[in-house]
């Protein structure tokens, strides 16, 4: 969708905004189901970008440990506790500006991947930027989804990341579709942009060819010691619109309710649901963040009459519409 439309709805009155985008959702997941993902941290601290909202900066005094990447069985036991608990995605990060095909990391962590990918849960990993020959290695260890967030505008980024560019982060995306993975991407609110970057970055993501499998709109949790430590919080409306925002631009997306579930209460929650959510991440911590507790998330989706999506760990990526380019194009 193009700006204008997206502008169009956004200044439309809140309850308008819902019906419409309850609409779309209803069209396209009928079925009253909520992804649960876990995200675990395989290597915390000491990353050497300098993204103004993250706790895991080299740069900044936030108190993070730095922690090397973990070692294959302890991460296994988290994802089987994950599988036992009703998780049906698996995420994997990793605070690192990159991979490289050929590095020992690397191929720890792809021996990591082809084990987890074993244990019946949909593979998601977030490794920082990709090129193309790491991306095919992914997919064929296992990835069924490479999340890579824009975060922001294309005009707001500078002010937010300097250690590499919004086309690097296209490329990554681009690689990852290239390569066959689905691709998990979306952004954070709360990050000292506008309304225009927050449509400006739907945007984006709407005109990727394939659309993105997956949506989280992630709400800034400030850590202290980051530049953006001392933000002002979003309010649960920002969170409510763009959710349903990122509902109707982009219809057959898992629209996530990401970071800052623990600032909003659990109507504010249905709210989003009723919204077009249908995927959170699931579990006691985000990587260095807090999140809700399972016993609570797991009360909440039965009050609400849902119910926890199955895995699919053999899905298909989103197929291109091949009388338009691919992108995001990238040289």
């Amino acid at each position: 969708m193009k700006f204008e439309e997206l502008k169009a709805l956004h200044d439309l009155p809140l309850f308008d905004l819902i019906k419409k985008s309850r609409e779309v959702h209803d069209a396209n997941w009928a079925d009253n189901e909520i992804q649960l993902c876990t995200l675990l941290s395989i290597k915390t601290g000491g990353c050497s970008e300098d993204c103004s909202y993250c706790a895991q900066s080299a740069r900044y005094n936030s108190g993070v440990q730095v922690e090397r990447l973990m070692e294959k069985e302890a991460v296994i036991e988290r994802a089987r506790a994950a599988h036992d608990s009703g998780s049906t995605r698996f995420c994997m990060g990793a605070a690192w500006k990159g991979v490289r095909k050929g590095t020992k990391r690397f191929d720890q962590v792809v021996d990591i991947i082809e084990e987890v990918s074993e244990l019946g849960m949909e593979v998601c990993v977030t490794l920082g930027e990709l090129g193309p020959e790491e991306a095919t290695i992914l997919k064929k260890a296992g990835v069924t989804a490479y999340n890579h967030n824009v975060d922001t505008s294309r005009e707001h980024y500078p002010n937010i990341v300097t250690t590499h560019t919004y086309d690097d982060r296209l490329r990554t995306i681009r690689n990852a579709q290239d390569a066959g993975m689905s691709v998990c991407c979306g952004g954070i609110l709360g990050l000292g942009e506008n309304d225009e970057d927050r449509l400006k970055m739907i945007e984006t993501i709407s005109e990727f060819n394939p659309q993105p499998e997956s949506v989280p709109i992630n709400s800034l949790m400030p850590m202290p010691g980051t530049p953006l430590g001392e933000s002002d919080p979003v309010t649960i409306f920002d969170v409510v619109r763009m959710i349903a925002i990122a509902r109707i631009a982009i219809p057959k997306a898992k629209v996530r309710l990401s970071a800052g579930r623990t600032q909003i209460s659990e109507e504010g929650q249905a709210l989003c649901f009723f919204a077009g959510a249908n995927s959170i991440f699931y579990g006691d911590k985000l990587l260095t963040a807090q999140n809700p507790s399972v016993q609570k998330d797991l009360n909440l989706i039965k009050q609400l009459g849902l119910s926890a999506k199955q895995p699919n760990p053999n899905m298909a990526a989103p197929q291109a519409d091949c009388s338009k380019e691919a992108s995001p194009c990238c040289s």
